[in-house]
């Protein structure tokens, strides 16, 4: 479903990347760990194609980095769920128009965006808050938001940049509860993350940014 291959990525001269190989299989749950300014980000980028590889490929499904062209993008990313840090939310529209502007962009139908908002927001325990501006929102109850726009499209894969990096240890157990549940249900789900201890708490596939490369590391030893 996502793969990797000789990967490599400098950013003004800068390195980031040398030899990134990784195959992510359909269903899977993989943690993204390394030290602060490894690139987990960065990689998250490629693999939606926000960035292009130095050299190398990145594919998913049948999209591939070294041809996909910009018209496409939207086709790519209506089947990948985004989930950011800072929740990258619309101060200035409700919690349920959130969702369906995200549809909007992407593609979908007025009746489609209203069912499948309606269906992700329930999913994630928002429903009860559709009509609450943002800034009446918990910071957990933010990150559920973001989760919901992303589930919202049906993606085939959900990409998390550290998405529990403003949350207390409580609510952050909560969002990682909600997102295996997701998984469960076949979503695949690649979170990068530099709280350790979640992995331990929440096992799952975990693979290290590390000598510019990517390694697989036992969750248990971290």
């Amino acid at each position: 479903m996502i793969k990797c291959t000789n990967v490599a990525f400098a950013f003004d001269d800068h390195l980031i990347f040398s030899d990134v190989n990784l195959t992510i299989q359909k269903g899977e749950f993989v943690y993204i760990v390394g030290e602060t300014g490894c690139g987990k980000t960065t990689l998250m980028r490629l693999l939606y194609m926000d960035l292009a590889p130095t050299t190398g490929v990145v594919n998913i499904e049948a999209f591939s980095s070294a041809s996909i062209r910009k018209r496409r993008l939207y086709q790519l990313r209506r089947k990948l769920g985004i989930i950011f840090q800072d929740f990258k939310l619309l101060e200035d529209r409700s919690v349920f128009n959130n969702v369906t502007f995200a549809l909007q962009a992407v593609g979908f139908s007025s009746r489609d965006m209203k069912m499948q908002a309606t269906q992700a927001l329930t999913q994630v325990g928002l429903i009860h808050r559709k009509n609450s501006p943002i800034g009446e929102l918990s910071g957990g109850e933010q990150q559920r938001l973001s989760i919901a726009r992303a589930i919202a499209k049906d993606p085939i894969a959900i990409l998390a940049d550290e998405p529990t990096g403003n949350l207390d240890p409580a609510t952050s157990a909560d969002i990682l509860t909600l997102l295996k549940k997701i998984n469960l249900g076949g979503t695949t789900v690649l979170l990068a993350t530099h709280n350790h201890q979640l992995i331990k708490k929440f096992p799952a596939r975990t693979v290290a940014i590390k000598n510019y490369k990517c390694e697989e590391l036992d969750p248990l030893s971290l």
